[in-house]
Formats: structure tokens, sequence, C-alpha cells
């Protein structure tokens, strides 16, 4: 059967995976592919639903049972990290009873989001409220909400909304635990067996370096998804989220993640995992 994978149509995850996809990677069958958002990704991976998915950090707790993280393919790095973002520039104690839009209550973001908040907005929020990430711009704009918590390509077109940073999760992370900001990770179904699994990170990886080595050859497929993006804004997202530790986790990389989920476990925000959970 052709494997079933799930991934955003973000300029980074399109771009990383052009080559599997498109059957250029030797040896490997092409995967049937379903675009989604991050949100719907999440659901799907605690469902069950698909082979190989695109999830957030934030959601692999709840599905290491049926999933193996695998060491490639997802995004980590330094200086990506999600943003607040308000029409009034502010500090962040004024986030105080107000309603805040986040992409899901399962993402990385939202974790990084509550641990800075605990210190940042001691008295607590009015209402979270959750949407697709490229509806959250618009609803700050426009009132309906009071702030908002995004991520991807709005690091670099939150002024066109007229909109102010009011704090960057990253860089709080970074400052604080001096690793790397996880974000999405790429899961597989541990029923697949450790052969397969072990297949999947290496076609992964192969499909990173073709995309590297020939930037050009995903560029229409990378462009044809990336929602009438600008196609300076689509190479900027891919050359902060396609990195050193797409191609592979790394120690740098498995600490981040480890640290992400104790604190967040600490919090309650998150179910413990166990000590070797994170390995397939």
């Amino acid at each position: 059967m052709t494997l079933q994978v799930a991934y955003s149509p973000c300029p980074n995850d399109t771009f990383v995976f052009h080559a599997w996809a498109h059957g250029l990677v030797p040896g490997a069958e092409a995967p049937e592919v379903t675009f989604a958002d991050i949100d719907i990704t999440n659901g799907l991976a605690e469902r069950g639903e698909l082979d190989l998915l695109k999830i957030s950090y934030g959601q692999l707790p709840w599905v290491l049972d049926e999933y193996a993280l695998l060491p490639c393919g997802g995004a980590l790095g330094r200086g990506c990290g999600p943003l607040v973002l308000t029409r009034e520039t502010g500090e962040a104690a004024g986030l105080t009873g107000r309603t805040v839009a986040v992409p899901s209550e399962r993402s990385t973001a939202y974790l990084l989001f509550r641990l800075w908040a605990a210190n940042a907005v001691p008295g607590g929020f009015g209402k979270i409220v959750v949407l697709p990430f490229h509806e959250i711009m618009p609803a700050v704009r426009d009132g309906r909400v009071d702030a908002g918590l995004v991520i991807h390509e709005a690091r670099f077109t939150y002024q066109q909304y007229g909109l102010h940073r009011l704090a960057d999760m990253g860089e709080a992370w970074e400052q604080e635990t001096g690793l790397p900001i996880p974000l999405g990770a790429i899961v597989a179904r541990r029923s697949l067996g450790r052969e397969r699994l072990d297949e999947l990170a290496a076609t992964i990886r192969s499909s990173v370096r073709m995309a590297w080595d020939d930037p050009e050859a995903s560029r229409k497929y990378v462009l044809a998804h990336a929602q009438e993006m600008d196609p300076a804004v689509a190479d900027q997202h891919i050359g902060l989220y396609v990195n050193e530790f797409t191609a592979d986790l790394g120690e740098a990389g498995y600490a981040a993640v480890r640290g992400l989920l104790t604190r967040a476990a600490a919090e309650g925000l998150v179910p413990a995992i166990g000590p070797g959970a994170l390995e397939f």
C-alpha cells in the first residue's frame, strides 16, 4: 500500500519533501500526500489516521505510543520562534485579562507561549481562541482579538498588517535555555517496524539534501502551495526553517525537545514522557 503522508503547504515542508513526493529519491516510492494546517495534522496523528505526519512538538506526548519521532525532516532552529503581536505597542503585563488568538492549543508555539506567560503575564489571560494561523493577523488587526500568537512567515509579514511585536517566544526560550527552538516534528507509525522507519528517515534525509543541492527544482511546487506568498518571503521562510536540524536532530535537537516537553509537563501542559520515549 502507498504510504499516507501529511504535511503543511508551507514553503519549508514543500521544499523538504519535494523530491520524495515526486518520486525523485532513488529507491523510494512516492507517498500519497495530504496538505493540512498543523492543527489538522495534530488531530490526524492523535486519531492515528495516517502513516507519517508533520506535527507540533507540543502534540508529541499524546501520540508517542503509536508514532515514533523521526530524527529528520522537522523544524528546529534559532531566531525562528513564534511572536506575540498586538495592534499597539505595550508591555506583556497588558495582556492580563485579554483575548489571545493561537494556532493550536497542542502546538509548540502554545507551549512556548504558556511557559513565557507564566512569568510575563502573572494575571493570566481572559480567553484563548484557536484560529488557523493565516487568520490570526487579520483578527488582531481588525480588533476581534487583543493579541495573536503567530508562526511561520508571519515573522516577515506582520508589519504589513500594521501590527507590533510584543514578544518573541523563541528569543525568550533561547535566552533561558541556550537550546534551539523545537517547532515541528516528523512522526511515523511504530507498527511499520524499525527497518521501515530507518528507511523512511534515510528517504527524508535524501529529499532534504536533494532540495539543498538543487533549490530551483522545488520552486514551482513550493510557490504553488504557498498561498500567494511573495517568492522572496518563501525564500526567507525556507532559509530560516530548513537547517542542520532538518537533516538530523543531533544531540542539541534532542536536548531541545526533551527540555521543552519536560518543562511543559512540569507546568501540567502535556503528559510526562518516559526516558526512552523519543527513541524509535
